[in-house]
């Protein structure tokens, strides 16, 4: 018998083909983790397990083939290093994140501070279904924000300088959805189009494009596996503050109202999303909320 049940119980601690060994998930906020730690993690791996570790798809990293026996002291080991054990099942699992702004040139926010502030606030809560959360610092979606139950993503909206651009072309070869054209000289934007990626901003060598709103789009019930399904749009928000206060509404609501052994995205129009949606851009609405 496990002598530490609270251990074994852990969301991190994976059974294994073979019962007689388990897996053990480590919690790296958005997959971020110093040499030091990671030296430390090879050190236990070496120690509890078979020498070898697996990067994970959510940014993370398990141990394999761990002795339950051992899982106690595998834990001491893991909390020490400062990579403790993780989650997995019907709770808040790692939270994961592009690089952001402090390497991609594509990023319009820094999506680890905003990833490490949600972990820090509501990581391996337990809720009736698993519950995925994704930051992605731009539309191009390299964490798929819009196939987890939680994405964010940040965007900005152009703003042209009237009476000076120079028509010469260069936002126009750069933008991806085609939504810009020179006209009579001058670039013209269509918004339906427009993703809000920002690249035109980016890629104006007479610096005349400006981020107008730099804000964070927020969309709920996505999912991956074997029959994906896109997420819903909820909100825009102006800031990291408001986009973690918002997440603590959406867990909260999940954890109230969803049902055990569905995934939420099979859920959201029993759970009245419309309504909820409406609710929680009331409760967040400030003058630089967008809907």
């Amino acid at each position: 018998m496990f002598k530490d049940l609270s251990v074994h119980m852990k969301g991190g601690v994976i059974t294994e083909r073979d019962p007689q060994y388990c897996t053990v998930r480590i919690r790296l906020p958005a997959g971020i983790f110093s040499v030091e730690q990671m030296r430390g993690i090879a050190t236990i791996a070496k120690r509890y397990g078979k020498g070898f570790v697996h990067c994970t798809a959510r940014q993370t990293v398990e141990i394999p083939h761990v002795d339950p026996k051992r899982l106690r002291a595998l834990g001491k080991a893991l909390m020490k290093n400062g990579t403790p054990i993780g989650s997995e099942r019907d709770e808040i699992v790692n939270v994961i994140a592009c690089p952001g702004t402090e390497r991609c040139k594509f990023a319009n926010i820094d999506t680890a501070s905003l990833a490490k502030k949600i972990d820090q606030k509501l990581f391996g809560k337990v809720m009736p279904v698993k519950m995925r959360i994704a930051v992605s610092g731009c539309p191009n979606g390299c964490t798929s924000p819009q196939l987890n139950e939680i994405g964010i993503m940040g965007r900005v909206r152009p703003l042209r300088i009237k009476g000076q651009c120079t028509g010469c072309g260069t936002c126009v070869e750069y933008c991806k959805e085609n939504a810009i054209i020179i006209r009579n000289g001058l670039s013209e934007l269509n918004e339906d189009k427009c993703v809000q990626c920002g690249v035109c901003v980016q890629s104006c060598p007479f610096d005349l494009l400006k981020a107008e709103d730099r804000h964070f789009l927020i969309l709920v019930g996505g999912r991956r596996g074997r029959h994906p399904h896109l997420g819903r749009e909820l909100v825009t928000v102006p800031d990291e503050e408001t986009v973690v206060r918002a997440v603590e509404k959406i867990v909260d609501w999940v954890y109230r109202r969803a049902w055990s052994g569905r995934m939420l995205s099979d859920q959201l129009n029993d759970l009245q999303f419309e309504t909820f949606r409406d609710y929680i851009k009331k409760e967040l609405s400030t003058p630089t909320v967008q809907t």
